[in-house]
């Protein structure tokens, strides 16, 4: 299921958290991701919506951030496939155990052929094909 252009990425959770806050990392991955077109997995959407809930946002404040986000980034969605692959992956790594959302942001990136730019490259170590781009070891 490629999608089309080299010019794609895909952000994980922390990479949406540094460009969205004013983080030291932020200027970090900047370069990294200007002038491509942001995709995030529909696990991000779920983990980021989730903290605003554990911040105790207001329901209006929780679709705000839903919306924000769609519109800033192509928010693509859990099929059969990334369930296949999030199977593989768990069992792939069944030695060096990986967390469920990693594990579904990792199908995602595979399924939809992008690479992945994620401050927390040791947590996607060990996963055939993934491509994993990152300014921090």
């Amino acid at each position: 299921m490629k999608l089309d252009d080299h010019d794609k990425i895909l952000l994980d959770t922390n990479i949406v958290i540094y460009l969205t806050g004013s983080t030291n990392w932020k200027e970090d991955y900047l370069p990294l991701v200007q002038g491509k077109r942001l995709h995030i997995s529909f696990m991000t959407l779920a983990e980021l919506l989730e903290h605003g809930y554990h911040k105790k946002l207001s329901e209006r404040r929780i679709q705000l951030l839903a919306q924000t986000l769609k519109h800033d980034h192509t928010v693509l969605p859990y099929n059969e496939d990334v369930c296949y692959c999030f199977g593989w992956i768990r069992h792939q790594r069944r030695n060096k155990p990986i967390s469920v959302p990693d594990a579904l942001i990792a199908a995602t990136a595979l399924v939809y052929e992008l690479p992945l730019v994620t401050h927390n490259a040791k947590d996607f170590e060990g996963i055939d094909r993934l491509d994993v781009i990152t300014t921090y070891r």
